[in-house]
């Protein structure tokens, strides 16, 4: 048995680079070509292999430390059947032969383990969930990775150690790593101690003891909002989202409501903006069918739908709900309102069934009725649009001559940007605008 020295290799022009991590710990066996530290520049980032075979017996680096080339790094224990079958091994009476003075010289005075004390910036995807630090000696440390990989997992906070390699003798690549963060953030998979993060990948909040700046009170949630939150959420991660505003001159659309209002209520009905909305929205809708999709579980195609049924937000004691009306695009205004007015009534009562909400192709939720100017809506996944309608007020308008009163109602649609591009989400908002504006180019 014999122990060698590790020191610091030919590096090329580099001097002083910075060590980000050591990948072996006292008592580590190792072989030749593993790597022992990761250092780093501002230029590349490097690996230090082990030139022997045999156990780790000191280590006098640590994270966060810089070396240059022949520099001391550890000790290896080499035994007498590693050294046989390590091709440095007749390098070995060489690196003993020189004088007994220098290896003491070149090698620092011992140190506490590095493991105890170097840590650095939590990682989002690897111990957010713990809420605690990540060692940097611990995140891969004797996972099998070209630096480069190495670096593009750092860079994204993937613990190596968690990732399975597909290279060669279970070598990890760097599509490795990109599958392992989509498995996590899809929520099929998920690190140790990540529980916490549902998939999200997302540090949670700093829990906060606020009853120390005053007094609280505590109220659970409602079993509607947990559940709706718990979609809400999910589309918010999962969806880029771009919110597209815009405002519609509704003067005559709203003339036209009070208009049938008495013919209306003989049939049992009330008309309201919204059911003229709906029929706006499905023929935009056809115009432009991309908003009446979904897309694939892998993201690679769009499933466009040939029917129509909208989801309305109701705003309920409980918190908020979305009913579905179906087949709005062959259903009057008369029925709509009849439509609208049972699934509100059964949403307040909270008898919607689970058949009541499915099935909806585009959603709208309108804040028209309690005020507000603009606001941005989430999308509900797995739709990809939803249209936000805030409360019209009239405002003067210029005709080119003088300015007259006109009812102008501000709404927004947000959707999923992988669906739909920029241009067409303004030309769709355009198009339920001139609807609404001119309700007889909804039968032509």
């Amino acid at each position: 048995m014999a122990i060698q020295q590790i020191t610091i290799p030919d590096i090329g022009d580099f001097d002083a680079v910075e060590i980000i991590e050591v990948l072996v710990s006292v008592g580590d066996t190792v072989a030749v070509d593993d790597s022992l530290l990761t250092l780093e520049s501002d230029k590349a980032t490097m690996e230090i292999p082990s030139p022997f075979a045999g156990t780790i017996t000191k280590i006098g680096v640590e994270v966060g430390g810089s070396v240059s080339e022949g520099d001391y790094v550890l000790d290896i224990d080499v035994s007498d059947d590693a050294a046989a079958e390590t091709p440095q091994a007749p390098e070995t009476p060489k690196a003993e032969e020189k004088p007994a003075p220098e290896a003491p010289k070149a090698a620092p005075a011992p140190k506490p383990a590095p493991s105890n004390h170097a840590t650095v910036e939590t990682s989002p995807i690897v111990a957010a969930a713990a809420n605690k630090p990540v060692n940097a000696q611990d995140m891969g440390a004797k996972s099998h990775a070209s630096p480069s990989v190495r670096a593009f997992a750092r860079k994204l906070g993937v613990d190596l150690t968690n990732v399975a390699g597909s290279g060669p003798k279970g070598r990890i690549v760097q599509t490795d790593v990109e599958a392992a963060i989509k498995a996590v953030m899809s929520g099929q998979a998920a690190a140790p101690g990540q529980a916490a993060m549902s998939g999200t990948g997302i540090p949670p909040v700093p829990e906060v003891d606020f009853s120390k700046f005053g007094e609280t009170t505590t109220e659970e949630l409602g079993r509607i909002k947990k559940i709706s939150g718990k979609f809400l959420h999910a589309s918010w991660l999962n969806v880029p989202h771009v919110t597209q505003f815009d405002e519609s001159d509704i003067t005559e659309m709203d003339q036209f409501r009070k208009d049938q209002k008495a013919a209306a209520e003989k049939q049992g009905v009330k008309l309201t903006p919204l059911v003229f909305v709906m029929k706006a929205v499905v023929k935009a809708l056809q115009d432009f069918p991309s908003f009446n999709a979904s897309l694939s579980s892998d993201g690679q195609s769009i499933i466009k739908k040939s029917y129509y049924n909208i989801g309305i937000a109701v705003d309920t004691p409980n918190g908020l709900m979305v009913p579905v009306v179906k087949d709005v695009d062959k259903k009057g205004i008369y029925e709509l309102s009849r439509d609208l007015m049972e699934i509100s009534a059964k949403a307040r009562d909270g008898k919607l069934g689970p058949a009541d909400m499915a099935g909806g192709t585009f959603t709208i939720s309108s804040l028209g009725g309690i005020g507000g100017t603009q606001f941005t809506p989430i999308v509900n996944a797995p739709e990809v649009a939803i249209m936000g309608l805030s409360k019209a007020k009239m405002q003067p308008v210029w005709n080119g001559s003088e300015f007259i009163p006109r009812l102008i109602m501000p709404f927004s649609v947000s959707y999923d940007h992988r669906a739909i591009d920029g241009a067409e989400g303004v030309r769709f908002t355009t198009t339920v605008g001139n609807y609404l504006t001119d309700l007889r180019q909804l039968i032509l």
